[in-house]
């Protein structure tokens, strides 16, 4: 049995997080890891569990989400499934469930899949990375939500112990 890790990514936190995922689950569960945007016509009905990880950017999730969720969510509701979500608004604590991140409940609220499992992690802040319009738009957020506004600095507040105990949360459903 093997797992379909995919993801869809906007600076690379997401697919860090499936590659952490990844690599926390390889001596019990071979994984596949996959960009949503290539997985189009994957054998999912192959695959033991199939976990989505997604991020936001100025308020949404990329729509390849929700075109894969859509084309595939009677076969990804008969399979053990998980979701997470990568936000910036998950740095606050009180932001970090599913029940509680505004993104993360929305999407399943309105989704026709509903996953096994589902997190929320803290996604990275990279400045420096940033083109001109996305630095100066991201700095205006972090500004209006009491984040951090030093164009020239890199944060990463994902929490890799919360995304180890999430892999092993993926094990148990895939009765590993």
């Amino acid at each position: 049995m093997k797992a379909l890790l995919l993801y869809s990514t906007t600076d690379g936190q997401t697919r860090a997080i499936a590659s952490y995922l990844a690599s926390c689950l390889k001596e019990t569960l071979p994984c596949d890891v996959v960009d949503l945007q290539d997985a189009g016509q994957l054998p999912l009905a192959e695959y033991g569990v199939v976990v989505i990880g997604a991020s936001i950017r100025y308020g949404h999730f990329n729509p390849a989400l929700d075109k894969f969720v859509k084309q595939h969510a009677e076969m990804l509701n008969r399979l053990p499934t998980a979701f997470y979500g990568v936000n910036l608004t998950a740095r606050k604590p009180e932001k970090r469930t599913p029940q509680t991140n505004p993104y993360v409940r929305k999407f399943l609220l309105a989704s026709p899949w509903q996953p096994t499992r589902s997190a929320v992690f803290a996604g990275a802040l990279r400045y420096p990375r940033y083109r001109w319009l996305d630095k100066v738009m991201i700095r205006f957020i972090m500004k209006m939500t009491g984040g951090e506004t030093d164009t020239s600095k890199e944060v990463e507040y994902t929490d890799w112990n919360d995304v180890a105990a999430f892999a092993q949360e993926i094990a148990r459903i895939a009765g590993k």
